[in-house]
């Protein structure tokens, strides 16, 4: 999929801010273990991917009740949402210079209702021309993401036929919608209901 970056200065894609907290302790300490461990850009990235998607629980998964939106406490709680999880594994690429961003589908149920915003993550390592999304949402049965940079293994592959959508944008911060959502919900409840249904 050809992603259309809302800020072409690649440099976007490697700052901080308040929900991407690379700077933080935590943030810095959980990247340089992984970095040791692996030593160079697409272990690494692989390794963080897999570091989020497996060690982070969706809380829709796990049922935990807590609402994390920065990318510090999601690492903290080992909690988060989507978009949640999708901040933390932008700022652990962004900790080691990857270039990484946020990208956005719209899914449905399988009878096409319900549809919300789901978050996702772009990366583009070193010598490659393009970006490549992966989705650390974490895996359960149906559910099948890897770490693949030339062919899409997402959780969720869209169904146009029922209305969804891959989002082609690639952003720099958390889209307004799905931080507004994160910060103004006081638990798993709440959020649920501020899901947002489109961008």
């Amino acid at each position: 999929m050809q992603l259309i970056q809302q800020n072409p200065d690649i440099h976007a894609y490697l700052t901080s801010d308040e929900a991407i907290d690379h700077w933080h302790p935590l943030v810095q300490e959980t990247a340089d273990a992984l970095w040791f461990a692996t030593g160079d850009a697409y272990s690494y990235a692989k390794a963080a991917f897999e570091f989020v998607r497996d060690t982070i629980p969706h809380s829709g998964d796990s049922g935990d009740m807590r609402v994390s939106w920065r990318a510090s406490d999601v690492i903290a709680t080992r909690n988060g949402i989507c978009y949640a999880k999708s901040h933390a594994l932008v700022a652990l690429l962004r900790a080691q210079g990857i270039p990484a961003g946020l990208c956005y589908q719209l899914l449905a149920d399988d009878d096409g209702t319900n549809a919300v915003i789901h978050g996702l993550v772009a990366l583009r390592l070193p010598g490659r021309e393009s970006w490549s999304r992966v989705d650390a949402r974490g895996n359960k049965p149906g559910v099948d993401a890897q770490f693949s940079l030339d062919v899409e293994r997402l959780a969720f592959p869209v169904r146009p036929e029922l209305g969804e959508i891959d989002h082609p944008e690639l952003y720099a911060a958390p889209h307004p919608a799905a931080l507004k959502a994160l910060r103004h919900s006081a638990d798993r409840s709440e959020l649920w209901r501020n899901l947002p249904t489109a961008l």
